[in-house]
């Protein structure tokens, strides 16, 4: 990685002008070092993609000031939005910490194309010391940038540029023009300043490594200079290196502490942390601080005396105590950081579609899983806050946040998001224009004198007011006239009819461009005289000469029809519904009969209501009749069949069919809404009836169920309930699939590669289908009849020589995507490719195994077409009984199960395509342990030494003996003791030996696999002689220690769980030293990996690791001497959880 240039005179693009030092403004920037050379070009990383256009640089302030890096990316070359993150040091990730000090921001400059992201870290502390690095990906791009924040203690600005200036001469004069200017005071200041620049260019060095991380090196570890320089951007390892070998090393010891506090520590929300330091005096006073305030003893922060550790424990750790601390013990200081994490906020219940009028009240639900959580609010990609005109709140109520919008316009139409560090969801809110439908309209009236006039409007708003015009004057309300407003509901009711009351009555609702008329008409009574005998009539304003009305009512509205009746006599009424006289005086549907005049009623039509009903007077004097045809009127039944025909990546095509009941009224027009599935909110699709049976709604989410309902719509209203359609995704097949290419052809097959499409949907992918046309041809024919899985596949059976096209299609559960096709047709024919075998490194040089153990080569190749392969040792051919032999088409197998000596030679591998070939040659060599030395002699003894010589073994285990282990062994004991290990000389002098002792001597030998079974023995021995005076000791017979073996312990029954290690354990006691045989089920348990076997002072222990079912059985343990033997049972039962 880079270093990134390091500008004395640029501290950083928000640093304060304050915080700045004078003397950096004044110093040039030092160039950059001399990368170091690569020797090594395999070992080198790739070069990163250039991203930056601005990059951070180093920042140099004062304490408690605010610190502004900014960076910008150029997202030109870019094809997905890149993503940065900001670390202190190595690892620690700065996103975590976002809060009150880490505050992240980023813009986008549409025209430049250009990202600007900003970091700002808001009153700065001695702990935001030391390296960063700001890292920016997008998809198979990167970059990265390190830089140096240092933080300063405020200091005082010493004088006055004016003091500086003086002037002598004038003696005796106060005047200040008196006397010349004397420019010594800012000549000696400027003077100081470039020494002091000087010596701070003197530090740093051409390595560009600043002071502190010198004395840092200074008193680290070798071992850990990698890590250091890694951890502060230091990339000049070498020079590093050659300066600190120059530097003498000076160790400062603290006199306080023996262990001070680690650089910063870290810790999840609502866990504890302990930070401790160990002091060098028990007896000390130590005081702990937080952000520059001592902390107290409490439930929160306890402290702990261990010894000479001393340990700040804070339990439960909130974002609050996300700080510096501090730790003091008389003059003397350490410091450290406490990061606290917040657990990702998941989102428990997401937003839904919301539908508002212009001017409502708009609220926003969703819920997280934390309680006092930090969420984002977003519209169209654009970030919601409070500053906007106060048009936003957002409330918070524990887990629930929600934005409020208080009075709702046409510019709030969109998709809100809601955004957590751990996920996000998404809406849309429908504001639209309010309309106000008449529900029922004002009918005219034709009124009696003193009679009352009731004129009755119904709207569908509740809220909606309004006011009642006579003639287009305002009415006043009266004791006569009165004006009532209840629910969707308006009166206006008169009184006592008179005359003058005959006029056009309006009503208006206000804010709306809607007239709802009527008019009243007075029916004056005149007295006429009547004749005493009048046959009977019915007065009807009927058309015709026959008296037939037909009346269409709205269902569950009353019907009151009214027929005058006249005729003296008075006649007899009689009402007949077909044929059959009705003469219901009570219920819903009922007559009343007064006098001249009789009233059909019906309280709450029906649509079984409906038919023909006749009135028949009839008198002394004649008969008259009336036919009153009703017909009742509905709401629509809601449409039949609603079904889903095709989706797409965010629209869906739905049809239905016509209700079967269109309410006694033609249907004008359909309704259409959809919803999330689970959710209870249902969103308009049009608000303009539909007059078509197929509708296609769009901007949807893709990947997220939704529901569609239709309401039939006719001029009485809407279907009472509407027809649901199946749950159905929006989802839209993937894009093509990207860098097709042909990795191989033959005679008869082309083997095609390609990657998956870039952008592949909530719907996935199933596979891939493949298709090739001959040249000349438009027919695709198909490769593969099911997809295929992988991003390869191998087209067989291709006519040879042709030239054929091939493409290939992703499919998923929404089809086909579009062909990703060949920019040219291929040939089919197969290209002769030269043969070349790859010999492994490993056996570019002899490969040694050891006898007993499986030798497998795999020795890879190329050619085309496929060539042929022999093998060979010695220039003789291989015996296929002792080696095994597998060629494939890429590679070539040897394979010897058990490899022996006679294995030991020179093999030959030859690849031959007609008449080219090429061959590699394997040096094999099978070793075993060696032979005993031969001739152990032991040819010289003086004093206590001795002088032993040997010669070398016979057989060497056809490996280079590498050393010799001598042993000895007292002839009273015979117990051997080794003297030597690895000597590679045939001889050596032992000394030591004790006095009066005659010794034996052994020798091992000793080659790669290890040393000899056997050793060779000295047939003479080496006897150190007294001095002085000889004691002969009394004759005695020695006491016989042997006896057979028994065991102390036996061994236990046991039941174990399966998957965990257990062991067996007993103890024997016997001499000579028993042998010890385990068995299972009487079988002797021998070289099996799953079974461990010990025997330490007599006790014995078998460990089985991860036993089974089937490692249960009878388990024993038997140890034999030349005395006897002896042997203990038990059982072990595994058992698997369930």
């Amino acid at each position: 990685m880079p270093e990134p240039a390091k500008a004395a005179g640029k501290k950083g693009v928000a640093a304060p002008k304050q915080a700045a030092k004078p003397a950096a403004k004044e110093a040039p920037a030092p160039p950059p070092p001399e990368a170091p050379q690569d020797t090594n070009p395999e070992d080198r990383t790739p070069e990163l993609t250039g991203l930056f256009i601005i990059k951070p640089d180093n920042v140099t302030i004062e304490a408690g000031k605010d610190i502004v890096l900014l960076a910008s990316v150029d997202s030109s070359q870019l094809t997905v939005k890149p993503n940065i993150k900001w670390f202190k040091g190595k690892w620690l990730e700065l996103g975590a910490k976002s809060g009150a000090r880490f505050q992240f921001k980023e813009t986008f400059d549409k025209e430049k194309k250009v990202y600007n992201f900003e970091l700002r870290i808001n009153k700065a502390t001695v702990a935001d010391n030391g390296g960063y690095r700001c890292e920016v990906i997008s998809k198979d791009k990167c970059d990265s940038s390190m830089f140096n924040i240092e933080v300063e203690a405020a200091g005082k600005e010493d004088g006055n540029l004016l003091h500086s200036f003086k002037r002598v001469g004038g003696e005796g004069k106060k005047d200040e023009d008196a006397g010349e200017l004397d420019f010594s005071g800012l000549l000696k200041k400027r003077v100081e300043d470039k020494q002091k620049e000087q010596k701070k260019k003197k530090d740093d060095d051409d390595c560009g490594i600043p002071p502190d991380v010198w004395e840092l090196l200074k008193n680290a570890k070798p071992s850990d200079f990698e890590r250091i320089a890694f951890e502060h951007g230091i990339t000049d390892l070498r020079g590093m290196l050659k300066r600190l070998k120059k530097v003498k090393k000076e160790v400062k010891k603290s006199e306080a502490f023996g262990k001070k506090l680690d650089p910063c520590y870290s810790v999840d929300k609502g866990n504890k942390i302990k930070m401790q330091v160990e002091v060098t005096n028990p007896d000390v006073q130590i005081k702990w601080f937080k952000n520059g305030q001592e902390i107290k003893p409490s439930a929160k922060f306890v402290f702990e005396n261990i010894g000479l550790r001393r340990v700040l424990t804070i339990n439960k750790c909130t974002l609050a105590d996300d700080a510096a601390y501090e730790c003091i013990i008389g003059d003397e200081k350490c410091y450290t950081e406490l990061f606290v994490k917040e657990p990702p906020v998941l989102i428990t219940k997401p937003l839904d579609d919301t539908q508002a009028f212009v001017g409502d009240k708009v609220e926003l639900e969703v819920e997280v899983s934390e309680e006092g959580a930090q969420v984002i609010w977003m519209k169209d990609g654009t970030e919601l806050t409070r500053e906007e005109t106060f048009k936003y709140r957002f409330k918070k109520d524990g887990k629930k946040h929600i934005l409020i919008i208080n009075e709702a316009t046409l510019e709030d139409t969109g998709r809100y998001q809601v955004m957590t560090n751990g996920g996000k969801c998404e809406a849309d809110l429908q504001v639209e224009e309010k309309q106000l439908e008449v529900l029922q309209g004002i009918a005219d009236l034709t009124v009696k004198a003193t009679d009352q006039a009731v004129f009755k409007c119904e709207v569908s708003d509740e809220k909606v007011t309004g006011k009642w015009y006579k003639n287009g004057v305002e009415i006043k309300p009266s004791k006569r006239i009165t004006m009532t407003h209840k629910g969707r509901i308006h009166k206006l009711v008169i009184d006592d009819v008179r005359p003058e009351d005959e006029a056009d009555y309006t009503f208006i609702p206000d804010g709306y461009a809607l007239t709802l008329s009527a008019k009243l008409n007075f029916l004056e009574i005149k007295i006429v005289y009547v004749p005493k005998q009048e046959p009977p009539r019915i007065h009807l304003d009927c058309s015709g000469g026959q008296h037939v009305n037909t009346i269409v009512v709205v269902a569950g509205n009353k019907l009151r029809f009214d027929v005058p009746i006249t005729g003296e006599p008075a006649p007899t009424v009689a009402w007949f519904r077909g044929n059959a006289e009705f003469n219901e005086l009570e219920g819903r549907v009922h007559v009343e009969i007064r006098n001249e005049m009789s009233s059909f009623i019906i309280e709450g039509a029906e649509r079984a209501d409906e038919g023909s009903y006749n009135i028949v007077v009839t008198n002394p004097v004649g008969e008259d009749k009336a036919t009153l045809i009703v017909k009742v009127v509905d709401v629509p039944d809601p449409p039949e069949n609603v079904r889903i025909t095709s989706v797409g990546e965010d629209w869906a095509h739905v049809i239905w069919d016509p209700p079967l009941y269109d309410g006694g009224q033609a249907v004008t027009g359909y309704l259409i809404e959809r919803k999330k599935k689970g959710s209870q909110r249902w969103m308009k699709m049009n608000f303009e009836v539909f007059t078509g049976t197929e509708y296609e709604s769009v901007k949807m989410i893709e990947g997220v169920l939704y529901e569609i309902r239709v309401f039939a719509v006719n001029t009485i209203g809407i279907s009472q309930q509407a027809n649901t359609s199946k749950p159905f995704m929006p989802i839209a097949p993937t894009s093509e699939p990207l860098h097709m290419t042909v990795e191989d052809v033959t005679d008869t097959t082309c083997t095609l590669k390609w990657r998956p499409p870039d952008r592949i949907g909530a719907g996935g992918i199933d596979g891939y289908l493949i298709e090739y046309c001959r040249e000349g041809s438009d027919e695709w024919i198909p490769s593969n009849k099911e997809p295929v899985e992988r991003c390869g596949f191998t087209v067989k059976d291709l006519p040879t020589g042709e030239k054929v096209s091939f493409r290939v299609r992703a499919v998923n559960i929404a089809g086909l995507s579009e062909p990703a096709v060949l920019a040219q047709p291929v040939t089919i024919r197969e290209i002769v490719q030269q043969p070349k075998i790859r010999l492994p490194r490993h056996l570019r040089q002899t490969f040694i195994k050891k006898v007993g153990e499986q030798v497998n080569l795999v020795i890879p190749f190329q050619g085309k077409p496929r060539p042929v392969v022999t093998w060979a040792k010695e220039d003789k051919p291989l015996d296929p009984k002792q080696v095994s032999i597998r060629t494939s088409e890429v590679d070539s197998i040897l394979f010897i199960r058990s490899a022996e000596r006679a294995h030991s030679g020179k093999y030959v591998l030859s690849v031959k395509i007609e008449n080219m070939e090429d061959s590699a040659s394997i040096n094999i060599r099978i070793v075993e342990k060696p032979g005993p030395a031969q001739v152990v002699t032991v040819k010289e003894v003086w004093g206590f030494n001795t002088l032993l010589e040997w010669q070398p073994p016979k057989d060497n285990g056809n490996s280079e003996i590498t050393g010799y282990t001598i042993q000895k062994a007292d002839k009273k004991t015979m117990e051997w003791f080794t003297v030597y290990e690895h000597n590679r000389q045939t001889r050596c002098t032992i000394s030591d030996l004790i006095m009066g002792n005659e010794y034996y001597f052994r020798v091992y030998s000793e080659n790669i696999c290890g040393l000899s079974e056997t050793p060779g023995v000295s047939k003479n021995t080496a006897y150190i002689q007294k001095t002085g005076l000889v004691y002969k000791p009394v004759d005695y017979k020695e006491h016989d220690y042997s006896f057979a073996p028994k065991f102390l312990t036996p061994l236990i029954d046991r039941t174990v769980v399966a998957g965990y290690s257990t062991a067996l354990n007993c103890a024997v006691r016997g001499h000579p030293k028993p042998k010890v045989i385990w068995m299972k089920n009487k079988v002797e348990i021998r070289d099996d990996p799953k079974f461990l076997m010990k025997h330490n002072q007599g006790v014995l222990t078998l460990n089985i690791r991860k036993p089974s079912p089937f490692d249960g059985g009878t388990y024993t343990c038997k140890a034999v001497n030349e005395l006897g033997e002896a042997e203990v049972v038990c059982k072990l039962e595994v058992r698997v959880p369930q």
